[in-house]
Parts: structure tokens; sequence; C-alpha cells
């Protein structure tokens, strides 16, 4: 077979789409945590009919009468006020003549910067790092083997690169657009402007394994494990590569040997011994699960027990309950993506899977800016940044390993509200498909 990798996100079901954005103002004066959109308990807009001259007498008289707590009077744009409202009186304000309507508070949030839905759903705003609150940085370092990154990208923290599709080894800049999205899930700035990762401001390095139509091979990715693997073996610690990711991988013939080998496929079988070499150097690797609605079984790195092979969900809200429209997809919120690979109960490769967002994530893109995604390649950065945020605050010691087991382990552990349809809560029977626990950021 052709020894070329396809990207994940555009093998069958992965989605392209554009968002338009909504121009928003500031957060409530209370600085309410809520998101933006949610209802602002016992505080009301009351529209006036167009003929009350003095909305502020009026506002003073319901509030005396009634218990109202005044906020705001309008009386040029709008006849009315704002206010906090008892429920034991709002059916009377409501009733009042004068009042046309009275309409219920809502957040709002800043337009500069936003938190994507995935970056909410890990709970990454509730780590050490608050991302989205316009601070902070994670001292980690995150190799991302993909299509480049793109050098100009401002809500990146490019430290450099290595090109392994060219004769230029410096030539290490995103042509396609993929490897800039991943990395922005991954480690996008706490800033004024763009998305936020879940590792915010992370140093992030660009290993060009893909070309600009985001295909490449199995020797262009092991020239990638084995730059990663030479960075954690230079003697040099500051130059180690904390976490890296690969959101790519193919379908092959043979299976694991269970000792860092491949039976069926030379390519895959040295794929393999590199990664474990890479692993074994202390470099931690997410990796993609794959597009193809299919177990992972015989798709590499997926299959590989030494890395954390992630699964796709779909959120459309940044929070649990399911009770989000489907923007894009055809996909239902907080279930498994129709489009993702998966392992299946009872088989090893369960020690290694772990579930993330991927349906519907804006991140970074090539050009400066920013673009709509769906893929597994979507799900694996959001994992990266949890890993490399994880070592950063000192909750993950050790080995990839015990990196690895850290991560599934507190995945596990959040209550059944957190997940997904199609997670592990309640437990599947055996021989259904496994997606693995939805990984968890806000601990760290």
């Amino acid at each position: 077979m052709a020894n070329r990798f396809s990207l994940l996100f555009t093998m069958g079901l992965a989605m392209l789409f554009a968002c338009a954005g909504v121009a928003l103002a500031q957060t409530t004066e209370s600085g309410s945590s809520e998101e933006a959109g949610e209802v602002i308990p016992n505080r009301y807009i009351v529209v006036l009919d167009e003929d009350v001259d003095n909305p502020e007498s009026v506002a003073r008289d319901l509030s005396g009468r009634l218990g109202l707590e005044t906020t705001y009077v309008y009386d040029d744009a709008l006849e009315g006020f704002a206010a906090e409202i008892p429920a034991e009186s709002l059916s009377a304000v409501r009733s009042n003549p004068r009042v046309e309507s009275v309409a219920k508070d809502r957040v709002i949030e800043a337009s500069g910067q936003v938190r994507p839905t995935g970056i909410k759903r890990v709970d990454a705003p509730q780590s050490s790092t608050l991302a989205g609150n316009g601070s902070g940085k994670v001292n980690a370092d995150i190799a991302i083997l993909d299509s480049g990154i793109y050098k100009q990208h401002r809500d990146l923290n490019i430290a450099g690169g290595y090109n392994c599709v060219g004769s230029d080894k410096k030539a290490w800049s995103d042509g396609d657009g993929h490897g800039t999205h991943v990395a922005g899930t991954a480690a996008a700035k706490d800033h004024s402007i763009g998305v936020v990762g879940v590792a915010p401001g992370a140093r992030l390095w660009a290993v060009r394994v893909l070309n600009n139509s985001g295909t490449g091979s199995f020797s262009s990715a092991i020239c990638g494990i084995d730059w990663v693997t030479g960075r954690n073996r230079n003697g040099d610690a500051t130059n180690d590569i904390d976490v890296a990711n690969m959101s790519l991988g193919a379908t092959v013939p043979g299976s694991d040997n269970g000792n860092c080998g491949w039976i069926g496929n030379g390519a895959a079988d040295a794929m393999h011994r590199a990664i474990c070499r890479s692993v074994k150097a202390g470099a931690f690797y997410a990796v993609a699960a794959g597009n193809d609605s299919k177990d992972f079984i015989t798709d590499v790195p997926a299959a590989f027990d030494q890395v954390l092979t992630v699964t796709a969900m779909a959120d459309f809200d940044g929070g649990p309950g399911g009770r989000a429209i489907s923007t894009c997809g055809g996909n239902a919120d907080d279930t498994f993506a129709n489009f993702s690979n998966h392992t299946t109960v009872g088989t090893s490769d369960v020690n290694h899977t772990i579930a993330a967002p991927g349906v519907c994530i804006k991140s970074t893109w090539k050009g400066g800016g920013y673009r709509t995604l769906s893929g597994t390649s979507m799900a694996s950065p959001h994992v990266a940044g949890t890993a490399a945020l994880c070592i950063a605050t000192g909750d993950c010691t050790g080995s990839p390993s015990a990196v690895m087991n850290k991560l599934r382990s507190d995945a596990a552990a959040r209550p059944a509200s957190y997940g997904f349809v199609g997670d592990p809560n309640p437990s599947d029977p055996i021989g259904t498909p496994y997606y693995g626990y939805l990984e968890y950021a806000g601990g760290y």
C-alpha cells in the first residue's frame, strides 16, 4: 500500500465550517462566572411603553412599592430600566399598565478573546491557569507533529521547529492550516484576541511531517519522532519536549506484537520502535484515534500501547447535560462523535484510550486567522494541552506512562453527569465500542 498518511480530519466524515462571531460587550458588573448567554437569576430588563416620559420616575415608584433594586435606567435608546426583581413581585411588574415587556437578563462576555466550547467542556477555565481570564502562561514544551505551524500567528507562542518534508530544515511554517489549528487548541495564548488553549502560552514546536496538502509518509513521521527524541536526549533538560501531539495516522495490515513492534507491516514496525524509544526518553504522546467509525486496532500510531489515543465526542455549548442544539455534523450534544474511531471493551487498547471534544472546534489557522473544524485531530490537542498543564503544575510526575494513567484515572473519577452518551459510565456490556472517559483539565 502507499506509504502515505491521510489527515484524520479529511477522512470520511470530517467537517470544515466557518463561524460568524457575535459582537458582545463585557461580563456583568457583579463579576458573574456564568457563561455567555446564561440567565442571571432574578435580574430583568423592563421595557416601558413609549409614551412614558420619565422612566426614572416609574422605576422609582415600582422599586418603592414592590421591592425592586434598580441597576440601570434607560431614557434615550430605550424607555425602561434594569432591576433585580423578587420572585413574588414579578407578576405585579409585568401587569403594570406602563410596562410593555419584562425580559430575563443574561450574561455576555468580551468579544476580543473567546473560550472555545471544547476548552470549556474539559473545564480548562477551572484549571490553575483559569484559561480565558486574560492572563497566565504554562511553562511547558509541546511538539506538534503535523503540517507545521504558521510562523506569524500572534495567538501562538512558537519557540521553533523542524522540517521533515523538505531540504530546508527551517521551513516549518504551515501551508495547510491543520497543524496551526491543532496548536491553538493545545496552547493558544490567554490575552485579548482570538481563542485560548488548554495550556495557554505553552511553548510550541512545529515539527513539520506533513506537506501543504496534509499528507506525509511513515519516514517523515519517524523523522519527527526522532527529532523529539533527540531533544530529550541532548543533556539539556530546558530543551526537553514534554508532550508531542500526532493528529495523523494510517490504516495498515497486521497487528501490534506487544513488544514495541508491528506484525505485518515493516514501516509500522519501525514507527512503533521509534515511538517506544521516544517515550522512554521522556516524551508523552497524544494521538488521534481516526475518523472511520471503526476500531482503531489496525490504525497507527493510534493502536500503539505507549500513546494516549484520543476519541472524539460532540459538544455545542461547553457544558454537560446534552441540552444544546447541534450546530454541525449531524451529531447530538454530549454524545460520541459519529465519525470517531474507538476501541472495544475487554481489549488492551482500553488502557490507553480517552475522549475529548472534537466537533465544531474553533482554533487558530494559517494566515493568522481562525477556523472551525471537526475530527479526532481536533480532540487530540485537548489532551496534549491537558498533559502539558498537568506536568507544568507538578500534578503529573514520573514517566509518560504515569502521566497517561493520571489523566485517565482523573477522567474516570469525574461524576457521571460530567460525561457523555457513549462513555463507560455506566459501563457498557462486553463487546461494545469503547470511547473512554471525557478528559478533565480542571484539576491541574
